[in-house]
């Protein structure tokens, strides 16, 4: 028979309470977790539901800091990650790891077919071209530029630039169960290429790798439309998933806030008229200082 150690009250009272930047409560420190990398601390309930739902999504698999001002951009190692989710969940996150590894690599590549989950080998090349490709599993011959089957002598057909990353990928989820006019969850980031995914929301995105701004639907730089203009004409005429009096109290805003430094730029410049003397001759004092 075990026994529980008496505490008292006062000793149980001065236990530190740690707070927790997702959820917001607050909890002791063996409920807690800390990143390495950035030290940033989150009760580990929090960021066991967090890491569990980005390996399901299947998009991320360099896990970042959940909390979005975190300084050092830090991400979770492996360990830790494995210390959290359950079993099955971190076997998922290392397939997908594997998957990642494929895609990117210039040298390797999935076999296309459906019923084939082999990774098949290219030649390097100096210079990115098509070549034959022949399944050491189900020997099949296709093109490693299109995935379709070789066409020696022919130029591949034409792609849209943004298949989803579920379409370079092995099983059901691979091209072959795609139609023409699936627009697909996820397309690529017009600037940096990665992967980014819009399950909801308004069209106007912005990219979490390299903050590029830009619409959904054509791709278009929205870098410098803030009063998204974009989206009165042309093909994205009101797509941007907004209505229309949110999108009039949008402009308004940002109105407001040009009006705001402009009216005080006008109130100031006097006085930085009057400033501009004083601050070049005590330049010219420092100056003269130093020389001698």
């Amino acid at each position: 028979m075990t026994t529980a150690r008496y505490r008292p009250t006062w000793d149980l009272a001065l236990d530190p309470l740690v707070s927790c930047k997702l959820c917001l409560g607050e909890f002791p420190l063996e409920q807690m977790t800390t990143i390495t990398q950035c030290q940033c601390v989150f009760c580990t309930l929090c960021l066991k539901q967090y890491v569990e739902l980005l390996i399901k999504e299947g998009l991320e698999t360099a896990i970042s800091c959940p909390d979005s001002a975190c300084p050092k951009r830090g991400h979770l190692l492996e360990n830790e990650i494995e210390c959290i989710v359950a079993t099955a969940i971190m076997q998922r996150y290392k397939k997908l790891q594997f998957e990642r590894e494929v895609l990117l690599d210039p040298c390797r590549t999935w076999c296309p077919s459906s019923s084939c989950q082999a990774v098949c080998q290219l030649k390097e090349m100096e210079v990115a071209q098509p070549q034959l490709v022949k399944c050491a599993v189900c020997t099949l011959e296709f093109c490693s530029a299109c995935k379709a089957n070789w066409h020696p002598g022919q130029v591949c057909p034409p792609q849209e630039n943004n298949l989803p990353i579920t379409a370079f990928l092995p099983g059901e989820t691979s091209s072959f169960y795609k139609s023409d006019d699936d627009d697909g969850p996820i397309k690529r980031c017009p600037k940096c290429k990665v992967y980014i995914e819009r399950d909801e929301g308004c069209a106007q995105m912005m990219c979490k790798n390299c903050k590029h701004a830009f619409c959904w639907y054509c791709l278009e730089s929205l870098d410098d439309d803030f009063l998204l203009i974009h989206y009165d004409k042309g093909p994205c005429r009101n797509k941007l998933g907004h209505s229309r009096a949110s999108v009039i109290w949008h402009r308004t805003q940002v109105v407001g806030i040009f009006a705001g430094f402009g009216l005080l730029l006008l109130v100031a410049s006097p006085f930085l008229l009057l400033a501009t003397p004083f601050v070049l001759c005590y330049v010219g004092l420092e100056v003269s200082s130093r020389r001698a």
